[in-house]
């Protein structure tokens, strides 16, 4: 097929195109360019980046630390060396920009160019659209538009009316000064944390619109010296491939016994050890039976609640935010990483509306009415989280071969294959995906196995001279079945939150993590792919 310059001309053609230029797209780009296809990048930001070309809100940074979060390219990482153990936005665009610079990414994507209709036809593969009216046409199509990139905004009665203002922190502009000014924000999940320990600190005034708390992880942050990141990058490769073969994307071993099965004395200097390592290692490293037994997650949750009590004076803001009571259990959804969260909020400038007890009622010209009062608020925040799994596929006019959009295929809950194709759609894959270990891993070592899955089964339709290929619907059956089935046993079907859908009104609450971690994930694919169980392959 020919080629196209970077602007991609009038029509495009090329042998795969990707959708989406963040890690998951970079990681597929330099992977197709290998088995020497013609590949093309369609990405609707200004630049590199993904989700981070849009997080800019104060306080954005990664979550998995040093070294896990970025690429396993040895070209890459050779000559780049991060300067904290948690990189901030700011620090990650710009490893974003050092791999443009080291594998000359730039000349196979498109910029600025938001995806709107996408069609198959047996004898043309596949026509993309953009808004900008490039058009391309691939055989292969990849979806690695993220998995949370759609923002949601909630209806909320009379927002159109407020006359201050208003930013949802998936598109901050990071010229904004809230000093001196009242600062309202609505969410407390991962986002609202971070942003809180900023604004916090800057606002005259800053109220949290709440309806339950993030169980919160000490972060421990630090600076990385750069003997320390010379000294381990020969270990990386080793470090890399070892994250892929255990549950969450780190090289480390999970408990094998349970909370009962030792001591209490044992128990309680295995939580402060794990508690004073931070990051995410109270949730990953603790006792085999936390998500599967009640009674042991609220010990855990117990021990959560007292190492945070203590860091909040205020007795009612602690009962708000660390509850004597537990209201969910522990690790069945996000628990966010924080350095001085609880202290923010303990200051007097920062108060807490438990939504639950002071429902939002409207929105109006100078600010929200919460139960029977009226809070004045300059700005307010919108840390209502994204349209997860689903919401950046629905929105680009994805069609299947019989002209269907997939906003309407999936309007009774999502159906994959493994996570990565779905029935309809022939030459289809999308990356970091529902129906895999995706919440629950670390990002960049999930992308890469499914990247590595995809590339193989191109590779393998290519040499064997495939036209097409596309999931069983029953396959599809089999595995929302067994995704369903490995979480039945666990708590996390018991807890709502972005991780089954439950956070946007009419869509299907619905458990869409495979809970067994990626190196059982990465097998179970692998073996799918040997005759192509469970796919119809056309020659």
């Amino acid at each position: 097929m020919s080629d196209t310059n970077a602007d991609m001309g009038a029509i495009a053609h090329c042998d795969v195109l990707v959708v989406g230029a963040g890690l998951s797209g970079i990681s597929m780009l330099y992977r197709l360019r290998k088995l020497g296809l013609n590949v093309k990048v369609l990405e609707s930001g200004g630049d590199f980046g993904g989700v981070w070309y849009w997080n800019r809100y104060p306080g954005a940074r990664v979550d998995s630390e040093w070294p896990y979060y970025q690429l396993n390219i040895p070209e890459v990482y050779r000559d780049w060396d991060f300067k904290e153990r948690f990189p901030g936005h700011t620090e990650i665009r710009s490893y974003f920009a050092h791999l443009d610079k080291v594998l000359n990414l730039r000349k196979d994507v498109q910029f600025n160019a938001h995806v709107i209709d996408a069609r198959w036809a047996v004898d043309d593969g596949w026509t993309v659209k953009t808004d900008q009216g490039q058009v391309a046409k691939a055989k292969y199509l990849i979806l690695c538009t993220g998995l949370l990139h759609r923002r949601h905004v909630p209806d909320f009665p009379g927002l159109e009316t407020f006359k201050g203002i208003i930013h949802h922190t998936g598109y901050w502009p990071e010229d904004i000064d809230v000093s001196g000014k009242k600062v309202g924000i609505i969410g407390a999940g991962a986002t609202a944390v971070q942003v809180t320990q900023e604004l916090g600190k800057q606002a005259k005034e800053l109220t949290i619109f709440m309806r339950r708390p993030s169980y919160c992880l000490p972060m421990e942050q630090r600076e990385l010296s750069n003997a320390e990141q010379k000294g381990w990058k020969s270990f990386f490769d080793t470090l890399f491939r070892e994250g892929r073969k255990s549950g969450a994307g780190f090289p480390a071993k999970r408990q094998s016994l349970g909370i009962m099965d030792v001591s209490a004395e044992e128990r309680e200097a295995w939580f402060e050890n794990l508690w004073q390592r931070g990051g995410f290692n109270y949730q990953l490293l603790n006792y085999a039976d936390v998500l599967l037994d009640k009674e042991s997650n609220k010990i855990v949750y117990e021990f959560w609640a007292r190492k945070v009590g203590a860091r909040i004076k205020n007795e009612r803001k602690r009962e708000l935010m660390a509850p004597k009571k537990q209201p969910y259990f522990f690790g069945t959804k996000r628990c966010p990483l924080e350095q001085d969260y609880y202290e923010v909020i303990d200051q007097d400038n920062v108060d807490i509306v438990d939504l639950n007890e002071q429902p939002l009622k409207t929105f109006n010209e100078t600010g929200m009415v919460v139960g029977d009062k009226q809070i004045d608020l300059d700005i307010v925040v919108l840390a209502t989280g994204f349209d997860s799994f689903s919401g950046s596929l629905t929105q680009m006019g994805l069609k299947n071969r019989e002209g269907k959009d997939i906003a309407e295929v999936w309007k009774d809950g999502i159906r994959t294959y493994l996570g990565m194709t779905f029935n309809g759609f022939p030459n289809t894959f999308m990356v970091y995906s529902p129906h895999a270990p995706t919440a629950l891993s670390n990002g960049p070592t999930i992308i890469e196995a499914q990247c590595d899955w995809v590339v193989s089964a191109i590779e393998k339709l290519e040499k064997e001279g495939a036209k097409q290929m596309e999931p069983k619907r029953d396959a599809e059956d089999g595995w929302d079945a067994m995704i369903d089935a490995m979480n039945k046993p666990t708590l996390f079907p018991l807890t709502n939150s972005w991780w089954n859908r439950a956070t946007i009104p009419g869509q299907k609450v619905q458990i869409l993590t495979h809970p067994g971690g990626i190196e059982m994930y990465e097998g179970q694919i692998k073996e799918k792919l040997e005759g192509w169980q469970g796919f119809d392959v056309a020659y």
